[in-house]
């Protein structure tokens, strides 16, 4: 492989999730993503309990998505077997960490809105 490029990852990542796994994952990151630009938008400022509850969560994330990716490709944590495998284990910790806090933070506003106005 001499360059990597954007379709070459794409078949990386089909091979190692399978094409429709892949895709659904896809699906489910743009889903969260639109639902938290929309809960930005309409509360027009972040609910700063909530997103503390959504960075308590961080570390399940980061564990989940370690967990995930290790189950997916076959692997354990001995297989580590240098520098790169460790930034690219400590790079999927840091997305799923994100992600994961991103997820709790919309699921929080958009199901329990606290002060909310009622419409008496």
């Amino acid at each position: 492989m001499q360059e990597l490029t954007f379709d070459t990852l794409i078949a990386v990542f089909e091979e190692i999730f399978g094409r429709g796994l892949f895709w659904t994952m896809v699906a489910a990151a743009v889903l969260v993503t639109l639902g938290w630009i929309y809960v930005l938008i309409r509360d027009r400022s972040l609910g700063m309990r909530q997103f503390l509850v959504a960075q308590l969560f961080m570390p399940v994330g980061a564990v989940l998505a370690v967990w995930f990716v290790m189950k997916m490709t076959d692997s354990h944590l001995a297989d580590i077997g240098g520098p790169v495998d460790v930034i690219v284990l400590l790079g999927i910790a840091a997305m799923g960490a994100v992600g994961g806090a991103i997820l709790v933070y919309t699921v929080e506003r958009l199901l329990f809105r606290r002060g909310a106005p009622t419409q008496d």
